[in-house]
């Protein structure tokens, strides 16, 4: 009977991408993703849900308002984003019919529905990989699942009972931890994280911190918190803004900036804060914004290093040209970015004409040796 044992391969039933493919083309899907949580926007496709409208809440994110239509209804529901999502784990967990054998040469859609829909679906969601089905010989049919690193072969039943468990762990992930569980041990790997450029990890690392922030800012206990822990805290926010920029993610950055200057205050972090402010308004073209926040960091103690060169650009693009040029002298003086600082002063030198030459001549350039003043306010 062993002898009559067959081996299918899975390679033409597994959905191996099918939610990566379901968001190309679609400008809102990522922000979902964001929201919702992009496994849950995976099980409410997989569930036959249509979410329709968010009414975001980023104080406490899991009382974001989810508006869904179930299957063919057309009545619309509104839940809080945490029972939505465990209405959603509940409609997973629940039994799904399923074949009890398979015919003596099925196709696709037969093993599909042999294994169950559902799993095949949610098994790329969680890294599982369907290799092979081996059915027949007198014996149950078994899988065998790439588990993400090994290969296992296991009846088909504890597959689906492995899927399982991965829907519920997800789902106790998402519930939001306590208040003021904030693990300041996660700082030093999210510091190495943005000075590898990996702003993925970032948000991973520390994304979860600027609720629990919130709230605790506005307790007694927040506020008696000294002043390096309140410093820590504000550069870790900043960190993470700053990550949300690279992202794209912009409203979100400047969101979670905005919450790192309330606890720095006028502290030590609060000039880096203003100075990631000022370039995320930069870097979104925003340069008469970005000016004032500028100048609010040189005047906190921001290295001018770093926030001259972003001046000097704002400056240039908003034609303050005498400042633009007085801003680009100074960043070159500290080291900056030559071929940028020049353009600026190329362009500023080209607009101001002899005035700027006779300036010059009478007041010396800047150089390295020079004291460093906080940039000019332009004229009116």
């Amino acid at each position: 009977m062993t002898a009559n044992r067959r081996a299918i391969r899975l390679d033409a039933v597994r959905a191996d991408g099918w939610f990566e493919r379901l968001g190309e083309g679609s400008p809102n899907f990522q922000q979902l993703c964001d929201v919702v949580g992009e496994r849950f926007v995976a099980f409410s496709v997989i569930a036959g849900v249509r979410i329709s409208a968010l009414t975001i809440d980023r104080q406490a994110p899991d009382a974001t308002l989810v508006d869904f239509i179930v299957g063919e209804d057309e009545g619309e529901q509104r839940l809080p984003l945490g029972e939505f999502r465990r209405r959603l784990v509940s409609a997973l967990l629940d039994d799904e019919p399923v074949p009890e054998d398979l015919p003596d040469d099925p196709d696709a859609e037969e093993i599909q529905a042999f294994i169950g829909f559902r799993y095949v679906l949610l098994a790329p969601i969680f890294g599982l990989r369907l290799v092979e089905l081996r059915i027949g010989g007198g014996r149950p049919a078994y899988m065998v699942v790439n588990l993400g690193g090994a290969v296992d072969e296991l009846p088909v039943e504890d597959f689906r009972e492995i899927v399982r468990e991965r829907i519920r762990a997800e789902l106790a992930r998402s519930r939001p931890a306590s208040p003021f569980s904030i693990d300041l041990a996660a700082i030093p790997d999210a510091e190495r994280a943005m000075r590898d450029e990996d702003y993925e990890l970032v948000v991973k690392l520390l994304g979860a911190w600027p609720g629990p922030l919130s709230l605790l800012l506005r307790t007694t206990e927040g506020q008696r918190l000294g002043p390096d822990v309140r410093a820590t805290l504000a550069r870790s926010l900043g960190y993470l803004g700053t990550a949300y920029v690279h992202k794209g993610r912009f409203d979100w950055a400047e969101e979670v900036m905005r919450l790192g200057i309330q606890w720095a205050q006028d502290g030590p972090a609060a000039g880096d804060l203003f100075r990631r402010m000022g370039q995320a308004c930069v870097v979104r073209g925003r340069y008469g914004e970005a000016i004032g926040l500028l100048r609010r960091a040189v005047s906190l103690g921001a290295q001018s290093r770093d926030v001259l060169p972003l001046l000097a650009r704002s400056y240039a693009e908003r034609e303050r040209w005498v400042a633009a040029a007085v801003c680009a002298e100074e960043s070159l003086s500290l080291g900056a970015d030559e071929e940028d600082m020049e353009e600026v002063l190329e362009r500023a030198a080209e607009v101001l004409g002899d005035a700027w030459l006779k300036f010059r001549a009478e007041i010396p350039a800047p150089t390295s040796a020079s004291p460093t003043v906080p940039a000019p306010k332009p004229p009116e």
